[in-house]
């Protein structure tokens, strides 16, 4: 079992989690909703945790191929901007969590970084910090998209239960 710290304040943010060997498929978001839910089923189960190795979340740059343009991040949606379709070029290696186990993470003041329809649509950077007030996390959890929350692999860090680094990221 791996629990997530803060690094600036070495406050545990997850409970014990189990790690999973990749990130998993999301349903069509469609199907994938509970029935009156605003959000679609977590990506990642209670009590388990991913490492997603692809860039996600801000900040954008322009897509290359903007006649064939695809999401801008992984398990997100189409964007784009003034500039035209855009991917993601945030950082790559965050832990994706299901949001209920990080229980202690708060909304930004003034929602900050929390722009969406239904939910924070995870765009704007991270807009969830830990009790010392340190940005740590990024929650998705608009209608059109991934219920996931991401922790900051620079601001976060891991170790299992007997309280050794871990690998997971």
């Amino acid at each position: 079992m791996t629990v997530f710290y803060c690094s600036r304040c070495g406050k545990a943010l997850t409970t014990g989690l189990t790690a999973l060997a990749s990130v998993p498929d999301v349903p069509d978001l469609d199907g994938a909703r509970p029935k009156g839910a605003r959000q679609a089923t977590a990506t990642v189960p209670r009590r388990s945790y991913a490492i997603d190795r692809e860039p996600w979340g801000a900040p954008f740059v322009p897509q290359q191929d903007q006649d064939n343009p695809v999401p801008a991040f992984p398990r997100g949606p189409l964007m784009a901007t003034e500039e035209g379709f855009v991917v993601s070029a945030g950082p790559r290696d965050t832990v994706i969590v299901h949001p209920d186990d990080a229980p202690d993470l708060q909304p930004l003041p003034q929602w900050e970084n929390s722009t969406g329809c239904c939910g924070p649509n995870g765009t704007e950077g991270p807009n969830r910090a830990c009790p010392c007030g340190a940005h740590v996390a990024t929650l998705a959890a608009d209608c059109f998209g991934p219920y996931e929350l991401h922790l900051d692999p620079v601001r976060t860090y891991a170790f299992d239960e007997e309280g050794r680094d871990s690998a997971a990221q």
